[in-house]
């Protein structure tokens, strides 16, 4: 594999960063999950909007190189990759070490890539089987905290509510994402991924503030607002997710992922996560394929 690190197309056993660099000392930088179809990265403007915005949000709003689109299609081509798994991470780069940055950013720009299986209309999903899902103690930290429309290499919160599916896993039970809540008991998000689920018809989702709202998670909406079903976006108990009709996951390679269980409880797909994710394929065909 090669990637490109700073401008430069290197060898995968040469792609590093100084152990100076502040992305690895403070997690002080951001990234973003891309999944290209076809050669095409999808909702490429919308990630990239992201991108720029969580480095605006740690003060180095010119950190995201204007080339930035064609490292990534350098990084596709020089690994002959069309589906595939990418990701994009823009640190403040080398400086002393003290916790304060200094104004002026010469960031570190790193992007990565591996291969993952066609998607679209008769594409393969990346995942194994529905989600297992378990409800966990670590709270998503309220928004006054840490920015949570800013999706930076800190994700200690997700990390230790990982290792919490770790210790609840037994003998015919491995949970696979965890559920989070807000600092209020709220449901907020998944690990790495957003939550909608469905009762009585209508399709709900936490309600932005304690989650990273998601690029997937906008399509999902999007394709939603075409359909005839009500669409909620509120604030629920996790109660609310264990007693739906049906729940799914999105994030950027999962796509639409149905929800087997919540603590133990079995939930399982239904007919609109199955026609949203028919139409989640349909968009990915017509745009990428």
């Amino acid at each position: 594999m090669q990637y490109h690190v700073d401008g430069a197309l290197v060898p995968e056993g040469e792609a590093t960063v100084s152990v100076r660099d502040r992305g690895f000392r403070y997690g002080d930088a951001a990234f973003e999950t891309l999944r290209a179809y076809g050669g095409e990265v999808f909702e490429w403007a919308a990630h990239r909007d992201r991108l720029r915005a969580t480095c605006e949000a740690l003060g180095m709003p010119d950190a995201v190189p204007d080339n930035l689109a064609v490292r990534v299609a350098e990084t596709l081509d020089a690994n002959d990759l069309r589906d595939a798994y990418v990701r994009v991470s823009v640190t403040r780069g080398v400086q002393p070490g003290k916790l304060t940055p200094r104004e002026d950013v010469d960031p570190t720009v790193v992007v990565v890539a591996k291969p993952l299986p066609r998607g679209g209309v008769g594409g393969e999903r990346v995942w194994d089987g529905p989600a297992v899902v378990q409800s966990v103690r670590t709270r998503r930290p309220p928004d006054s905290a840490l920015p949570a429309d800013a999706k930076t290499h800190n994700y200690l919160t997700g990390i230790l509510a990982r290792l919490e599916l770790r210790r609840a896993a037994g003998e015919g039970y491995r949970p696979d994402e965890a559920l989070l809540r807000d600092p209020d008991g709220n449901v907020a998000e998944g690990a790495t991924s957003n939550l909608f689920f469905v009762t009585d018809g209508a399709l709900k989702t936490p309600a932005e503030g304690a989650l990273l709202p998601g690029i997937t998670r906008r399509v999902v909406l999007d394709l939603a607002e075409g359909e005839s079903f009500p669409v909620e976006i509120g604030r629920y108990d996790p109660a609310d997710v264990r007693e739906a009709d049906e729940a799914f996951l999105t994030n950027t390679t999962w796509e639409v992922r149905p929800v087997a269980s919540v603590d133990g409880i079995d939930v399982g797909a239904g007919p609109i996560a199955r026609l949203l994710q028919r139409l989640y394929d349909e968009r990915v065909q017509r745009r990428c394929y």
